[in-house]
């Protein structure tokens, strides 16, 4: 048993509480857990390429159980005060925060990141958590006076929007998960949630501290299932009627087939998809903040964010000396190995997949005449099974290459050359997406310049991190539409309007 998993509720080891889910798991619905519709599939261990636990898994059949236990739900968790919502959002936040190394092995295990980027995904979480609390006793309507007829008064209300359908991906399990179930839990919305195939594990013990902490039976249940399965179920999520709402986080190709299934009935839909994100390092910037801040953003979870770095724009004049720069930290502040060695800050990739693509970008860049500076090879000294690939840093990349066009969602840092602002700023926006850029200057005027004119739904401006539970994220273009996090933008998405108006009689001598 590894030293980072105690406990977990009544279950001692991480032995006793996997043989549980292995034999009790399936569909978790109305707080617990039962017969299920799909196959058994393995969740595989990143590090090794082994199978580490088996699950039941769903299939469509379970949906419609699932979601009329969050429907039935629904008519009463609606009627919860917002301040009885945030104290139990409040309780489910502690408890998070009491299992938070044991839910960070899981994550580990389940995606292959380092132990300590585990813990700060689940910290990360936690501020979803913590702010929707807050953001539940804040969904106030309003009064508004008659612009043309003095008398009229329009009364504006706001109500939960029913039933939601959250369908997460596997880089970010537990993050995102909290972060749209938080968010419906607040408006008093109940959830039925599909996690990734790669990370059911983590959704279930969320789930199970959302039991503990006092949610009513129906408020949040989980579909785990296999690759396979997942389409049919979130194809079903999408069309049953009394979803009303789907929020997911993935890939622009599914993002555009879940909006066509979700047409018919109208559905809401937040959409967060890819990215193709800029990352400008002008001549008059603080280098070594651009360097360590491009580090931070560029290796997290081994390159396999939305928000990634994926095309670093560097000005000639100081282009040499940013590659030195970053060689130089490459080979000095990356380890690579398995997420659970207490040194490790790179871990492998999570899927198998994951490796082909990388290597496919790698090998079309330097075709078409990149150079790679350091890396770019599967390393010798970890598993030969496990989904291991070294930092690489590519130098002299163009706009003809793939890396330029995909999301490459791996550890590798492609450098452009650029003259000037204007240049830059076409470069930048020449994409379809629009999620996150950054840029690192040092010059005031630029800074409302290039953030007025970079074509995407968040900046980071002389910084790698700009994801936070306080402002709203999400991209424009075809990274997506709609919010998450942020105050008010957020919990809105979860809401209905429904306004009135009165015609109020001032004749006092009535």
């Amino acid at each position: 048993m590894s030293q980072h998993f105690t406990k977990f509720l009544h279950y001692q080891t991480l032995g006793e509480f996997l043989e549980f889910v292995s034999s009790n798991g399936g569909a978790y619905i109305n707080n617990a857990f039962g017969p299920s519709f799909g196959q058994d599939f393995e969740v595989i261990d990143p590090a090794s390429g082994t199978e580490w636990v088996t699950l039941k898994g769903c299939s469509e059949a379970d949906v419609g159980r699932a979601v009329a236990a969050a429907s039935t739900c629904f008519e009463s968790y609606r009627r919860i005060p917002a301040r009885a919502r945030a104290r139990l959002i409040l309780e489910w936040d502690r408890l998070i925060r009491e299992y938070k190394s044991e839910i960070a092995h899981i994550i580990t295990l389940e995606t292959g990141k380092p132990f300590k980027e585990a813990l700060g995904e689940v910290d990360y979480a936690l501020t979803f958590s913590w702010w929707m609390a807050g953001e539940a006793e804040r969904t106030h309507g309003s009064v508004i006076d008659g612009a043309a007829i003095a008398s009229n008064r329009f009364l504006v209300v706001k109500k939960p929007i029913g039933v939601v359908g959250c369908l997460t991906a596997w880089n970010f399990p537990v993050a995102l998960l909290v972060r749209k179930v938080a968010t419906a839990l607040a408006a008093g919305c109940t959830v039925v949630a599909k996690p990734s195939p790669e990370t059911p594990v983590s959704a279930l013990m969320i789930a199970m501290l959302a039991e503990h902490a006092g949610f009513p039976a129906g408020a949040f249940n989980v579909l785990p299932c296999d690759m396979k399965h997942t389409p049919e179920i979130g194809r079903a999520i999408c069309e049953h009627r009394d979803v009303k709402k789907v929020s997911f986080t993935g890939s622009t190709a599914v993002g555009r087939l879940l909006a066509s299934q979700c047409a018919p009935h109208l559905k809401k839909l937040t959409l967060e998809l890819g990215g193709n994100g800029a990352f400008i390092i002008f001549d008059d910037a603080n280098l070594p903040l651009a360097v360590n801040s491009l580090m931070q953003c560029k290796f997290r979870n081994s390159g396999q964010t939305c928000v990634s770095a994926q095309r670093v724009y560097v000005q000639c004049s100081i282009y040499n000396k940013v590659v030195e720069m970053l060689q130089s930290r490459i080979a000095s502040d990356l380890v690579v190995g398995p997420g659970l060695n207490g040194n490790t800050n790179l871990g492998p990739l999570t899927t198998s997949r994951s490796v082909s693509k990388v290597e496919s970008h790698i090998h079309d860049a330097v075709n078409r005449g990149a150079k790679i500076v350091v890396g770019g090879r599967v390393p010798d000294y970890t598993d030969p099974n496990g989904y291991f690939y070294e930092p690489t840093l590519l130098a002299d990349v163009h706009e003809d290459m793939l890396i330029s066009k995909e999301e490459t969602f791996g550890p590798v840092l492609a450098l452009y050359r650029f003259e000037s602002e204007g240049e830059v700023i076409r470069r930048a926006n020449n994409t379809d997406m629009g999620l996150t850029s950054y840029f690192f200057t040092e010059n005031a005027n630029r800074i409302w310049r290039v953030f007025e004119a970079l074509e995407c739904g968040n900046v980071g401006i002389n910084t790698g991190m700009t994801t936070s539970a306080e402002a709203p994220f999400g991209g424009w273009h075809d990274s997506g539409y709609g919010k998450e996090a942020g105050l008010k933008y957020a919990i809105d998405e979860y809401l209905k309007v429904k306004s009135g108006t009165w015609q109020v009689d001032f004749d006092q001598n009535r």
